[in-house]
């Protein structure tokens, strides 16, 4: 039977359309990652055949909205097995984070790996506010298996103080600490391939 790995990419969120469009007006486009193959791109390749990697595209990442992702995260639900690992790249790590700690997940989870998440809680301002996370993670904790952070000194979007913010809510969790791997647009990612495979020991 084939471990089950799912994948929630990340996104940009804004408090209203008008910031989301002048945004778009504002970023320049960088014509060379059109085509460039990521890891998340290539995970079922590197992971190999005993692994199942789904990937879903969540609605309307360059706007996004938790509750779109939470319905459609949860039509997922029916064909999860026990044992799934969750990944989530920056927004998508907030999103499980979110999720799991205000919800019942109705499988058991392998384990849970947060890949740049950002931390965004009461005290920031500008922030969207369906995307603030509770004042407690617990319920996460207790169900979403084994932990990792990942996280890069030099990650220009998300701040490293939020893996710190992280650790302090979720003590067991299991750091991940890069130098120079910034917001992990990397082309192969063998240290998240190698925890993968040493769940299985």
């Amino acid at each position: 039977m084939k471990k089950q790995v799912v994948v929630i990419h990340g996104g940009d969120s804004f408090n209203s359309y008008k910031e989301y469009l002048d945004d778009l007006k504002e970023t320049r486009i960088d014509i060379e990652r059109f085509g460039a193959k990521r890891w998340k791109d290539t995970l079922d390749q590197t992971l190999g055949k005993s692994f199942q990697v789904i990937a879903p595209r969540m609605p309307n990442a360059g706007n996004s909205r938790y509750i779109e992702w939470k319905i459609w995260f949860r039509k997922l639900f029916p064909y999860l097995k026990n044992g799934v690992v969750l990944i989530g790249h920056s927004l998508g790590g907030i999103f499980l984070a979110k999720y799991l700690s205000e919800e019942k997940f109705p499988k058991k989870i392998g384990a849970t790996i947060l890949v740049a998440a950002p931390y965004f809680h009461r005290g920031r301002k500008n922030l969207p506010k369906d995307w603030i996370l509770p004042v407690s993670l617990l319920r996460f904790d207790k169900q979403g298996g084994k932990i990792f952070l990942y996280q890069s000194k030099d990650d220009k979007v998300v701040p490293f103080a939020d893996v710190k913010r992280y650790k302090k809510s979720l003590p067991t969790a299991t750091e991940r600490i890069f130098t120079d791997e910034g917001h992990f647009s990397l082309e192969k990612f063998p240290e998240i391939v190698r925890d993968i495979k040493r769940l299985e020991k």
